[in-house]
């Protein structure tokens, strides 16, 4: 039997959380370095994880909200290269986005790079948010300089957007800072003419830690949820929407998430990112 759950805004859900603000956020848990790991987890799952989470965690709200519209365009070159080295597990991939807190209307253009330990990190500069779907050659400057400086190789990929991801985010951040959580769910992808939405029955959850092994991990095992490898919302969007010819990796996440041959035209409820 398929449920569902009526309130898209999803602040209910984290009813029971206490506040925190995007400064204190940033101030105790920016963790631009650390270890993720990622989880699929279903509705009520997730209803099961809260209770052990709510003395730990404080919630990120906004203006009386506690769920936020993320815009997402992520940018590759002809041959998929970022793509393919993240589903080859390239201990030196990349991927360059343009992400738009669409609430606030912060954008920043964003470098991930891998560190030692497996470890993401990211770099960003403010980015104008009318011009989510461009790379400025200044913005393109911004990802050779920070793949070259980190790699010590040369950046030799011709970038261009090839994805655009929507989603509804809530953001836990430890008491004692130093470890944060995000959840993600009403998922959209939108390329080269085809949409697919995922729905708000599952959730894409997040943990970030110094090393990987924080409090948020724990109380999701309490609920026999374990990390789902092969995770990337990038991947898994050019995967569905048949952007790439090898995808086995993140079969797995796809079933999952109940995506596998869900490739469909384009959807009326979604709307473009320019708009």
């Amino acid at each position: 039997m398929t449920h569902h759950y009526p309130n898209l805004e999803f602040d209910w859900l984290l009813k029971n959380f206490q506040p925190i603000t995007l400064d204190e956020l940033n101030t105790k848990a920016e963790m631009l370095t650390r270890i993720d790991n990622k989880y699929v987890v279903q509705h009520d799952a997730m209803q099961r994880a809260l209770p052990y989470l709510v003395d730990y965690f404080d919630v990120l709200e906004i203006d009386q909200r506690r769920a936020f519209t993320y815009d997402t365009c992520y940018f590759d070159d002809p041959e998929r290269s970022a793509y393919y080295e993240h589903h080859q597990g390239l201990r030196k991939g990349f991927k360059v986005r343009i992400r738009r807190y669409s609430d606030s209307e912060l954008c920043y253009l964003e470098v991930k790079v891998k560190g030692k330990r497996g470890m993401t990190v990211k770099h960003r500069v403010p980015h104008d948010p009318e011009q989510i779907q461009h790379l400025s050659s200044s913005a393109n400057e911004f990802a050779r300089t920070t793949y070259s400086t980190h790699y010590q190789k040369p950046f030799e990929y011709d970038l261009h957007k090839v994805l655009e991801i929507r989603f509804k985010r809530m953001t836990l951040v430890a008491k004692s800072g130093g470890e944060r959580m995000t959840i993600d769910t009403d998922i959209q992808f939108r390329s080269s003419g085809k949409s697919l939405r995922v729905g708000t029955n599952v959730f894409i959850v997040e943990t970030k830690s110094e090393l990987g092994r924080g409090y948020a991990d724990k109380c999701l095992r309490q609920v026999k949820e374990r990390p789902t490898s092969k995770c990337s919302k990038y991947c898994i969007g050019m995967a569905t929407l048949g952007e790439v010819t090898r995808y086995n990796r993140f079969l797995p996440t796809m079933r999952k998430l109940n995506l596998v041959g869900k490739v469909s035209n384009p959807l009326d409820v979604i709307t473009s990112l320019a708009a």
